[in-house]
């Protein structure tokens, strides 16, 4: 096959100037009203042009381009538009190409070096975390947890920070059906107590594994929430009592919750 009949691959090797302007703004109009659409909970013509500063003419023929491949719909009763299933069907497509553990590698790499502790992440299953990926300090002793280690949510920093962002009947459901078994003598084992600690870490953003688990180690943990603001995991750091001081939480603690906020936002999620 001759050079010049080959398929071109992302990019057209020359064109028309003024026809390729036009076509770009046309786009950038068409992608910068999907963006408005989306942010809103069902907004009319006149709203989405103001806010777009497009001519409601024009506005109208790109949501109905938009309504005919799915990314908008229309509702003639309210005559609202809103965000199109195709959008999700697409965001879905991202999200498995773009995998949790891989977005999360680089933030719990800045974490480990800002922090000097292990950084860890973990995914919320039915009655347990789940450990999938860690970053090790170049500390001697240092925390390790294998890919795979289950850890149960009321005795784990990730666990709590997952468990203070459910509803309290979840959160009683959870411990009934998982016990709450006590593994050291600060292990919060009744329902009243970690109630009570996990109404702490909504409040300040991140939680806390004070030897809770594990003896001699602490932990500092928050959650990492999907698109519809659920906590799905978490990120943590954790290390030896000696040098995760209580002292040094207020440093750790905001840390930590930056960076699950950062992973939250990589993954196309929000906090709720």
């Amino acid at each position: 096959m001759d050079q010049t009949e080959k398929r071109q691959r992302g990019r057209p090797r020359a064109f028309n100037a003024p026809q390729e302007t036009a076509s770009v703004q046309s786009l950038d109009r068409a992608l910068r009203i999907l963006a408005i659409v989306a942010e809103g909970a069902g907004l009319s013509l006149s709203e989405i042009a103001n806010a777009s500063g497009v001519p409601a003419p024009t506005a109208y023929r790109m949501l109905t381009t938009l309504e005919n491949h799915g990314m908008v719909e229309f509702d003639k009763t309210g005559q609202l538009w809103s965000i199109g299933v195709e959008t999700y069907r697409m965001g879905s497509a991202f999200l498995r190409s773009r995998k949790l553990v891989d977005r999360a590698r680089i933030v719990m790499q800045d974490l480990m070096e800002k922090t000097g502790e292990t950084a860890n992440l973990g995914v919320a299953e039915d009655d347990c975390v789940v450990f999938v990926s860690q970053v090790e300090t170049h500390q001697a002793i240092r925390a390790f947890f294998r890919p795979g280690t289950r850890s149960p949510f009321h005795a784990s920093g990730i666990g709590k920070a997952v468990l203070a962002h459910l509803e309290p009947d979840r959160v009683a459901a959870i411990a009934r059906k998982a016990g709450l078994e006590a593994f050291t003598t600060k292990t919060l084992s009744t329902l009243p107590a970690l109630a009570g600690n996990l109404a702490e870490i909504r409040g300040r953003g991140w939680s806390v594994d004070d030897e809770e688990r594990n003896e001699g180690m602490r932990c500092v943990a928050a959650a990492i929430f999907n698109e519809f603001g659920e906590p799905v995991g978490g990120i943590s750091v954790s290390g030896p009592t000696v040098r995760v001081t209580p002292e040094r939480l207020g440093e750790i603690g905001p840390r930590v919750a930056a960076a699950a906020d950062e992973i939250t936002a990589m993954i196309g999620g929000k906090r709720p």
